[in-house]
């Protein structure tokens, strides 16, 4: 029971990541209307950028300031280069774009940085036991923060004028336009949330594991398979599907191994597109 109970704190925090990176996703499908194949890599990003933080000023705070700014500054660069320009296009065309803006980012990273994979020099901290089950302190703030990250994110888009102007292009782009709100603005805000969220998931990845070029692509079929088991364009969802996904994940270590896990993302994205293709939370629509 004790390992099972470890298990379920470990899926929580890798959920709690998948549900980060499948709300960005999830918000720019319901606003901008294509899947971000480059949401991965701004993760990737992120974590780079926290790991030159943190050896540049011995603090986490800072270098995971620097990996969200990072992450947002990467996402409404994209957005101001490429997929502004392709606006109006098939959504295909905007997903072949998002795909080589993944590329980019991770050649040039690894370009700057190798292949090697590297860590971020924290302090070892003994584990807490608390009636038998190990907990580990590092995973509680990592949780913590990402629980903020999240929170953030929905207030934002519930509680600000910025994020109401955002609902109501998604509800519908043309009314929006009429009722005198920018879109810009609107698009602008969008990428600076959805990069800022992705680039914080990558930089709690990388404390919990190791950063590597490729880790954020790694990432992108469990965010991907979180948006649509959620109901694409449904932020809520997007998370709590985020978290029976990395649950999943964890619980079926023993079974299938930590190299084969993964897989499990795609089974359940094949069988929600199958049974259910409009996800478990509702219909497929905006950002509500």
């Amino acid at each position: 029971m004790v390992f099972w109970i470890e298990l379920l704190i470990a899926g929580l925090v890798s959920g709690l990541v998948i549900g980060l990176v499948a709300l960005s996703i999830t918000l720019v499908f319901g606003i901008a209307r294509f899947p971000n194949a480059s949401a991965g890599d701004i993760m990737t990003l992120g974590a780079y950028a926290a790991l030159a933080g943190h050896a540049a000023t011995g603090s986490l705070f800072a270098g995971g300031v620097a990996g969200a700014a990072a992450g947002a500054a990467a996402s409404v660069a994209a957005y101001a280069l490429v997929f502004r320009r392709l606006a109006g296009r098939s959504t295909v065309a905007l997903l072949v774009a998002s795909i080589g803006v993944a590329f980019v980012i991770r050649a040039g990273l690894a370009l700057a940085f190798g292949h090697a994979q590297q860590v971020f020099q924290v302090p070892l901290v003994r584990p807490w036991r608390i009636e038998g089950v190990r907990v580990h302190p590092n995973d509680l703030r990592l949780a913590a923060t990402a629980a903020a990250s999240l929170a953030a994110v929905f207030v934002t888009l519930y509680l600000t004028p910025i994020g109401r102007r955002m609902r109501a292009v998604a509800d519908d782009p043309s009314l929006a336009r009429v009722s005198g709100i920018s879109p810009v603005r609107v698009m602008v805000a969008l990428w600076l949330v959805a990069g800022a969220a992705c680039a914080i998931a990558g930089v709690i990845l990388g404390l919990r594991t190791v950063v590597s070029p490729e880790m954020g692509w790694e990432m992108l079929l469990p965010g991907f398979a979180a948006a649509i088991l959620g109901g694409i364009g449904n932020p809520a969802g997007a998370v709590v599907a985020g978290l029976i996904l990395g649950i999943a994940q964890e619980m079926a270590t023993p079974f299938v191994g930590f190299t084969y896990k993964i897989a499990l993302a795609f089974v359940l994205m094949l069988l929600v597109l199958l049974v259910r293709p409009r996800g478990l939370f509702g219909r497929l629509e905006g950002v509500r």
